[in-house]
Parts: structure tokens; sequence; C-alpha cells
């Protein structure tokens, strides 16, 4: 199926010849033409073009007319205020293009794929081995995954990577204690839950974390074991194999209520470049980049000064040659630029590490891995703060797990659904609580620029009215419901149908879907679809109200208004789709 003009496209392109028919020299001029509301669209480019030949404006614009023919696609143009173009769109022209987007078999609703696509490895999804995941790694995860899925839906390579924390001194302690407790991590049962396995890791951390600060003869065993660990002692990797191989069961289990499509290979810790760590330290020693100070292996940077306004240097390699986050995060940087490929990294990250990334990256860029032709970037998110707008915790003050945060979702949407449901068995409501309460969760998220903090409010996110994703969903189901409804009644796309003002308006915002993705996937920008896909529901619940479907006129008008449900239908479908949130047939 070949990709599908935009409406707004084809009537750039006329805008376009009809420039550079009335002012040669503004061939490639932009029109600039944006949605209005007082047409179709609104061309605004011939102020400035008038400006630029010191011409009338108004004049100008209707010079520009006179070179536009009206028909199928431009049904009017007139101009307006100082020089601007209103422009309406012929119904024939809206109908026709989404019969055209509703015949692609393919799922992509005639969108095209981007022309110059490259490969972006996205860094997002980092929990930490033996620890649980708590409610600052829920962003991470839901971000990362709608980013990468508008990406590949947008043509782009994408390579994850899962970055766990894998690796550090606090194995030793670990290690050491299951050493000498070798039943700690028994199970009774052949299969273990997720949170069940991490349970028993969060029982034993504490059992050594204990041991550790009280016992000083233990300490000592402990941080030799991490000497052992980094030196690759068979038994003590073997030991460490099995508290990332736990872990995983639990990473694994949240990754699946969070519906998200997680995979073994993806996963690349910090043990994952434990073999460059030496390298990378000697190829910045040697260039120059990185110097020694106090023993440390340093770089220095003039803009990063600390309270004492000395400078403050990114530590590569401590001075007794350990190895700092910045040499595993330059690694893996060399890794993903020379070994995946990567034109473009992304690190989807808490904003308080912004300095840090700040320092790597230009620690890169001077080193050479990153240049003009590869790019690294932070998309740094925002605090998930309690309805009291201070960051989310217990009421003891402790960090909020998620799966706790995750289950009360669950449970507030299984409660929606079940007040909604007229013919769902117990099974399909628990089902329909599950899509209903992780899609609000995601939808709250990603409906908020990513680096600005939000509200964790669930009474609000579970809410059938206002900017949720239940909302959505609801429209969706509803439309789904009609379709059920309409018996042996098709949908079909009925060209020679005049349009009432609110299936126009719905029709415009459906053939915008492309654009939108487009401009999501070039900014990195979540929310700029799910303003868009709020939008379609609000413009599908008014053309609802004003437009009977199955009791339209004609049956002609029946069918054409069955083919608006379905395509709108569709178009809400991929949106969630790529926002990581399902839609249920039925609500």
């Amino acid at each position: 199926m070949a990709s599908v003009t935009s409406l707004s496209d084809s009537v750039q392109q006329h805008l376009a010849s009809a420039l550079t028919a009335t002012r040669p020299e503004a061939a490639g001029a932009d029109p600039l033409l944006r949605r209005s509301d007082r047409a179709d669209y609104q061309a605004n480019g011939i102020l400035a073009l008038a400006k630029k030949a010191k011409a009338n404006p108004r004049e100008l614009a209707a010079e520009v007319v006179s070179h536009i023919t009206t028909g199928d696609l431009i049904a009017d143009v007139e101009v307006s205020g100082p020089g601007f173009l209103n422009i309406t769109i012929g119904d024939r022209a809206i109908t026709g293009n989404l019969a055209a987007r509703y015949a692609d078999d393919t799922g992509r609703l005639g969108v095209p794929r981007s022309e110059q696509p490259g490969t972006t490895v996205i860094d997002y999804a980092q929990p930490n081995v033996a620890k649980e995941m708590h409610v600052g790694h829920l962003r991470s995860a839901v971000i990362g995954d709608s980013v990468r899925q508008i990406l590949e839906f947008a043509g782009e390579t994408v390579v994850r990577r899962h970055h766990i924390g894998d690796w550090g001194t606090q194995f030793g302690m670990l290690i050491q204690y299951l050493d000498e407790h070798p039943h700690e991590l028994d199970h009774k049962d052949a299969e273990v839950s997720g949170e069940e396995a991490m349970s028993n890791l969060d029982r034993l951390y504490k059992a050594a974390r204990k041991k550790f600060d009280s016992d000083e003869e233990f300490k000592t065993r402990a941080r030799r074991r991490v000497v052992d660990l980094q030196a690759g002692d068979p038994h003590t990797l073997a030991m460490w194999q099995k508290f990332v191989d736990e872990s995983k069961i639990y990473f694994f289990s949240v990754f699946e209520k969070l519906d998200m499509d997680v995979r073994d290979p993806d996963i690349v810790g910090e043990s994952g470049y434990n073999d460059m760590l030496a390298e990378t330290c000697r190829l910045l020693e040697e260039s120059g980049v990185a110097v020694r100070s106090e023993g440390a292996l340093c770089v220095f940077f003039e803009d990063v000064k600390g309270p004492d306004g000395n400078q403050v240097p990114l530590i590569v390699q401590k001075s007794d040659g350990g190895y700092g986050y910045a040499a595993t995060d330059l690694s893996a940087i060399r890794d993903r630029v020379f070994g995946l490929k990567a034109n473009t990294l992304l690190y989807v990250v808490d904003a308080r590490q912004s300095l840090h990334f700040k320092m790597v990256f230009e620690t890169a860029r001077r080193a050479g891995w990153l240049n003009e032709d590869v790019t690294a970037q932070q998309l740094a998110f925002g605090t998930v703060l309690g309805k009291d707008g201070k960051p989310f915790k217990t009421r003891e003050g402790e960090t909020v797990r998620l799966v706790d945060l995750l289950d009360e979702a669950i449970d507030r949407a299984s409660a929606v659904v079940r007040e909604k449901a007229q013919d769902l068995s117990e099974e399909e409501i628990a089902e329909r609580g599950a899509q209903v309460g992780i899609g609000a969760v995601k939808y709250a998220d990603l409906s908020t620029s990513a680096n600005r903090d939000y509200k964790f409010d669930l009474d609000q996110m579970v809410s059938l009215n206002g900017d949720t994703s239940v909302y959505l969903q609801y429209a969706y189901a509803r439309i789904q419901s009609i379709l059920r409804k309409a018996g042996g009644t098709r949908p079909a796309a009925r060209p020679e149908l005049a349009l009432a003002p609110a299936e126009r308006a719905l029709g415009l915002h459906v053939d915008a879907f492309g654009e939108t993705v487009a401009e999501a996937a070039r900014e990195y920008a979540p929310h700029k679809l799910t303003a868009y896909l709020y939008q379609l529901a609000s413009l599908y619940t008014s053309f609802y109200d004003k437009c009977p479907v199955l009791k339209a006129e004609t049956p002609e008008q029946v069918e054409n208004r069955l083919f608006l449900c379905d395509v709108t239908a569709r178009t809400l479908h991929r949106g969630m789709a790529l926002l990581g949130i399902r839609t249920p047939e039925r609500l």
C-alpha cells in the first residue's frame, strides 16, 4: 500500500506553486499553513514574502489567489486581514483522502515512513539488580517504550538497551553473605513469582547489610569478594549470576504488568562493558581528553565548578584503580557508536542526572566518538508527585513500590469497568481492568511533557471525563458497539455526499495523524500524540452527538458515517498502541 499524501501537504504544494507563479524569487518559500478556526486552513507566509519584496501584502495575496485553481481539493480561498489566506477544503477531498487511508491493509493508515531513517539506540527502563522497582522507575520505562514505538512506526531502526545496575561494591557484600548462608535463596516451589523472587532478594540484602555494618571481619571478607568479582573468579561470578537471574524474574514480571515488551538480549547492564573499561581509559588519557589528578583519571570542564569556584571533574577512574559510572557510560557510547553503528543515542533518564550526562557527552565529543553525524541526547524527565505536590512517598515516608502502585491502579480501574459493565464476565472485567488501569497510568505520564513533574492522582486517571486514557478507550469501545449494531450494513466511503460541520472537523483531524506522529518522532514527544488523540476523541464525541449514525437520513449517509466511525476507531487504536495502551472492544 502506497503512503497517502495528507490534505495539508497537498494544499501546501498548491500554494507553493501559486507563490512561485506570482513571484519566481519566492520558490521554496514556506506558505506557513496551519489549521484555523476561521476556515479549514490559514496561510500566513505571504506577510513575510511581501515584507521582503516591499509589496502590499493584501495585493500580493490577491495575486497569489489568482494563480490557485479551485476544485475538489481547494473549494474556496479568500484573502483575510492584512494578507492571510483562508482556505476551505472540498468535502469530496476529505472523504476521498480518508478512504485511501482506510484502504491501507497494513495498519499504517497510509502514513509514510521516514525517507531518511537512521539507527537509534534508546536507553530506558533501567532497574537495579537485587532492588525492588519503585515509582521512580515508572517514567523511564513508560516514556522510553512509547518513544521506541513511535520511532519504529516512523521508520527508524531502533535498538533497545536496558542499562540495569548489576555491578558494584554491594555485590561483594551480597555474594559473601549468600556464600555463608547458601539456603537463603532456596525456593520451595519449582517456580516462583517475580515478586516472591525479589522479596527473597530484598530480605537477603537487608540481612547482608546488617551483618556488614556490625561485623568487621565479614566486612573485610565482603570487600575481598568485590576484588574476586572484578577479577572474574568463576565461583564468585556464578553467585553474581544467581542474583542477576533472580532479579530478572522480577523485572520481567513488572514489565509484563506494565504491558511492555522487554527482551532478555536487550538487557545489557553495567557489567556488559567491563571488558572495555581499561581501553576506554587508555584512549581518553592518550588523547589528552582525560588527565591524572591526585591519582584519578579526570576530565575537566570550564563551565562546571563547585561552590569553591574550582572545576568539578568527571572522574573516569578512581585513584584506587576502580571505575566509576562515567567509565561504564563512555564505554557504552563506544559500543553503541562503533559496534551498533548508531546515528543517535537517546537516554531516558531522570533530570537529576543531567549534569552527569552533559559531562559524559562532552567527553565523548572531545574524544571524537560523537560528532555531527552521531549525536547523543538525554530525554530528561521530571518527578512523579503526590496529590500534595511533593515527591510521591508512602505514609511512612518511604518510596512507593511500583508493583503496589500498578496494582492499585488496576483495582480502581476494575471498579470503574464493573460499574459500567453490562455483559462482561468476571474474567473479562479483570482483563479490562488491567488494560484500563495500566493505560491510565501510562497516559497520565505521557500526556505531560517529559521534562515536567506531574501529579499522580488515580481518581483523575481512571475518570471517564477529561483528558484521560479511559475517555479515549471509551470512545473506541463506543464505536465498536455502533459497528456491531449496524449488523449487515458495512462502512463505506461516499465522497459524493456533503459533510456536516462535525463530520468535516473529524475528517480533517483524522487526516492529520501522520503529521502528528512524524512530529512526535522528530521531537521525541509522546505528549504531542496524546494531545492529538484526546482532540480526536473529543471531535468524535461532538460528531456522535450531532450526527446520527444508524438513524441517518439515507442508507448512503449511514454507510458514510459508519465509515467515519471506523476510520476514527482505527486511528485511535493505532495511536494508543504507539503509547503502549490497549483499546478494549468492550468496556
